[in-house]
């Protein structure tokens, strides 16, 4: 279960020093991602064994007062629909505003675990004037200093306290989510997908309140689809539409096996898909890339190959990554893109026999051993693979911290050629033997 914790409140309350305070002291820059839409920022954060996603919904609107309100209104609405727990950060230097007032409105009629989080409290004559925001009527008021880190502690005990514990019945089958940017087809490739024969096909709700569960089974295909599409209304505001697809996107995400990233042929890979792209390479998952609306490029015999060539720039290091063309509204090669997926899902839970390692990879370190580092010569002597969700190889030698980079990337290179991980992340761990 991802819980996601939403910071809101206006501008210059301290937020984004909240989200930095948990993100990066409790250790835990999982993946800080910044930029996935303007400079709002998703990061992991950890609490008494507990992981979660933090969002910072930050003031990011320039111009006159009432754009200003009704954007951040706007995110305070999607942070209640899509978050587990709210965050609703107050200045205790300033008292309240008609904006903290309009926030607060909005919080109650929510059913979601609201923290009322009054900032800048530095000293205790300050933490009498803070008792003013218990007239929200949200409950109790935590008192934190985000700049110092005081009463973060008791906040975050009461914060996981609130998280869902939900155990959803393990589901054995591979999961795929189809994600991307908004408008690029996800919703018209799983109604091709699923096509007319919508028995055969069992939306189960998902474990988040969002991402809905397809089973499909047909033409001898057997998984789950973790469907993110639009689920529900776009709102007017573009901005808005991106933090959305982004936040469920991550929960989708977090959940699948393999991630089929879409891409709008026309407009090619851009900057969201580059960080989806990356986020999901970070959790270890498969990858599938699909571009989408082929049927709209002019096409010679060269086409594919220089539009490869440029997906695979933009994604490097990791560019073996199987990419498929479609077109959904010609329902050209969308089996493909199933059959790529479950290839991709294989090769993620792949176990190569340790004799067979060894037997393959030992020559050929020995005609290409690493780099001599200062008069030293690095000897690998044995590799094993470790268990875990996707590959992992510890390769035993006698100067571990003398093996560079470039040297790890084509150990990397020769383990994709001799035993095909298309698709999936492979880490690389080099031991004292």
């Amino acid at each position: 279960m991802s819980n996601i914790v939403a910071i809101v409140g206006r501008p210059n309350v301290g937020k984004s020093t909240l989200y930095n305070r948990l993100t990066e002291t409790r250790k835990a820059i999982v993946d800080d991602m910044s930029g996935v839409t303007r400079d709002r920022h998703y990061g992991v954060a950890e609490w008494t064994d507990r992981n979660f996603t933090v969002i910072d919904t930050g003031g990011y609107v320039a111009g006159s007062d009432d754009v200003f309100e009704a954007a951040i209104r706007e995110q305070v609405v999607i942070a209640i629909e899509e978050a587990s727990v709210i965050l609703f950060m107050v200045d205790v230097t300033t008292g309240i505003t008609d904006l903290d007032d309009e926030i607060a409105t909005l919080l109650r009629r929510s059913k979601k675990p609201v923290f009322v989080v009054s900032n800048k409290v530095d000293n205790t004559s300050q933490v009498h004037e803070s008792s003013i925001f218990y007239s929200f009527g949200l409950g109790e008021v935590y008192n934190i200093s985000s700049m110092t880190g005081s009463g973060t502690g008791e906040l975050l005990d009461d914060v996981v306290k609130a998280f869902d514990d939900e155990v959803v019945e393990e589901n054995t089958l591979p999961k795929y989510a189809i994600v991307g940017r908004p408008n690029v087809g996800k919703s018209s490739m799983i109604n091709a997908l699923i096509g007319k024969d919508r028995n055969i096909v069992t939306p189960i709700a998902g474990t988040t309140r969002d991402s809905i569960h397809i089973h499909y089974n047909q033409y001898g295909h057997d998984f789950m689809l973790v469907d993110t599409a639009g689920l529900r209304k776009k709102t007017k505001v573009k901005e808005n539409i991106e933090f959305y697809s982004v936040m469920r996107t991550i929960k989708a995400l977090e959940e699948a096996d393999v991630v089929i990233l879409m891409v709008d042929a026309v407009e090619g890979l851009e900057s969201q898909d580059i960080n989806i792209f990356h986020l999901a390479e970070k959790n270890k998952k498969g990858i599938v890339i699909v571009v989408n609306k082929w049927d709209l490029i002019e096409k010679n015999n060269k086409t594919i190959k220089v539009f490869e060539d440029q997906i695979r720039e933009k994604i490097a290091p990791f560019t073996d990554v199987p990419i498929v063309f479609t077109s959904v509204n010609e329902k050209q090669r969308l089996l493909k893109v199933i059959e790529t997926a479950n290839q991709v899902y294989e090769n993620r839970s792949k176990k190569v026999p340790t004799s067979t390692l060894n037997d393959v990879m030992l020559p050929i370190i020995e005609n290409y051993p690493p780099p001599a580092l200062k008069g030293k010569y690095v000897k690998i002597k044995y590799i094993t693979q470790i268990n875990g969700v996707s590959p992992m190889f510890a390769f035993f030698c006698n100067l571990p911290q003398y093996v560079k980079e470039p040297y790890r990337r084509f150990i990397e290179n020769k383990l994709r050629e001799n035993f095909n991980f298309s698709g999936v992340p492979v880490q690389i761990f080099f031991r004292q033997k």
